[in-house]
C-alpha cells in the first residue's frame, strides 16, 4: 500500500473545535433493510442483544440465534457486515445474477457494500452478529476522507478476517459487560473498525497519515480539563476529538501516546479516582459515589471498580475511611 505519510502536529495544524460544526450525529436505530420499498429488520427474529441501548454514533449492532430460515430478497441501506459465531451450516446466496453456495463456520463473515441485494437461504440453526455500517462511520474517521460523501467498500461473502472478528466481538463484549465507559468505548471500537476496513477493503484504499510526538501540551490540557469537568457527563470520543481538533483516529493515537491510556480507559481511570473521593466522605452512598462519577449503576460500579482496585468500593471504605486513625 506505500509509505505511510508523516505529520508532524504542530500549533500551526487545524485548531481545536474547528471540525465540532461539521460533524452531525449519526443514528442508526438498528439493523434494517429495504423490502419492496419498505424498511423492515434484517430478520424477523428478536436479537438477543442490541447496541440501541449504548446509543453508539454510526453503527447499530445485534446479536441473534435463529434456526434455518430464508432470509428474502432485500437490499442494504448501509454497510453491512455478518459474522457466524457458531453454526457449520450450508447456505445459498443470490445476488446480482449470480448464485453461490457456501459453508459457514464459526468466524465466517460477509461484508457488503450499501446497496447491496442479496437473498440468504440458511439451512441450519447459527448463532451470528448483524451490524449495519454508517456511510459517515467510515468518511469522518480520517481526514483523508473527511471531504467525501462516502466510501465504495469491496463485497465479500463467506471472508475470514480475524482482525474484523475480534472488533466485533469485542463489541459484544462491551454490550454484554452493560457499556461501563459509555458511549466512549463503543464508538472507539467502531473508529478503529471503520479505519481498518478504509486501509483493507476500500475500493481506493486509504492509508492513515502518522502523527507522532503526541498532543501538543496546550490541546491536551483542553482535552484533560473536559474530562475533569465532565466526568458525570456522557463523554464521546467525537466531543474530545473536535475539542483537539482532529479526527477520532489520529486523536485516540495522539492521545496514548501522551498519557499512556486509550481515551475511554484514561476516562475509566478518572471516574474511579472521583470516586474514591467520594467514597472517602461517609456522608455519601456508595450508588451516590456512583453516579456522581459517571457511572450508569451500583452493579455496574462495582464491577468496575473492583476491576482496577482488586476490591469492592464497600472494601474500599471499610480499609481506608472508617480506619481509625492514630
Amino acid at each position: 500500500m506505500g509509505a505511510e505519510p508523516v505529520v508532524d502536529l504542530s500549533s500551526s495544524a487545524q485548531p481545536a473545535g474547528a471540525r465540532a460544526s461539521t460533524v452531525s450525529r449519526m443514528v442508526v436505530p438498528a439493523v434494517e433493510v429495504l423490502r419492496d420499498g419498505r424498511t423492515v429488520p434484517f430478520l424477523d427474529a428478536r436479537p438477543t442483544l442490541s447496541s440501541a441501548r449504548c446509543s453508539w454514533p454510526g453503527i447499530a449492532l445485534q446479536n441473534y440465534s435463529v434456526p434455518a430460515v430464508l432470509i428474502p430478497r432485500h437490499e442494504h441501506p448501509e454497510h453491512f457486515l455478518h459474522l457466524v459465531l457458531s453454526g457449520t451450516v450450508t447456505y445459498e446466496v443470490r445476488t446480482r445474477g449470480r448464485y453461490f453456495r457456501f459453508t459457514s463456520c464459526p468466524g465466517s463473515l460477509f461484508l457488503l457494500p450499501r446497496g447491496t441485494v442479496d437473498e440468504v437461504n440458511w439451512q441450519g440453526p447459527t448463532q451470528r452478529v448483524a451490524v449495519a455500517l454508517h456511510p459517515r462511520a467510515l468518511t469522518k474517521a480520517l481526514e483523508q476522507t473527511a471531504h467525501e460523501a462516502d466510501v465504495e467498500l469491496t463485497e465479500h461473502w463467506n471472508l475470514i478476517d480475524k482482525h474484523v472478528s475480534a472488533l466485533l466481538l469485542e463489541m459484544k463484549a462491551d454490550l454484554e459487560d452493560g457499556c461501563p465507559a459509555g458511549e466512549l468505548y463503543g464508538e472507539s471500537l467502531v473508529n478503529t473498525l471503520a479505519v481498518y476496513l478504509l486501509q483493507r477493503y476500500a475500493v481506493r484504499r486509504i492509508t492513515p497519515a502518522v502523527y507522532k510526538r503526541g498532543l501538543p501540551a496546550a490541546r491536551l490540557k483542553r482535552v484533560i480539563d473536559y474530562i475533569a469537568e465532565n466526568l458525570d457527563e456522557n463523554i464521546t470520543l467525537s466531543q474530545l476529538a473536535n475539542i483537539a481538533g482532529m479526527s477520532s483516529h489520529y486523536f485516540s493515537e495522539l492521545f496514548k501516546q501522551s498519557t499512556g491510556h486509550a481515551p475511554h480507559h484514561y476516562v475509566l481511570l478518572k471516574r474511579i479516582e472521583r470516586a474514591k473521593e467520594y467514597l472517602s466522605s461517609p456522608r455519601l452512598s456508595i450508588t451516590d459515589a456512583a453516579l456522581s462519577s459517571g457511572f450508569q449503576n451500583p452493579s455496574q460500579f462495582a464491577r468496575v471498580f473492583r476491576q482496577v482496585e482488586g476490591m469492592t468500593p464497600s472494601q474500599f471504605r471499610a480499609d481506608y475511611v472508617t480506619r481509625p486513625t492514630r
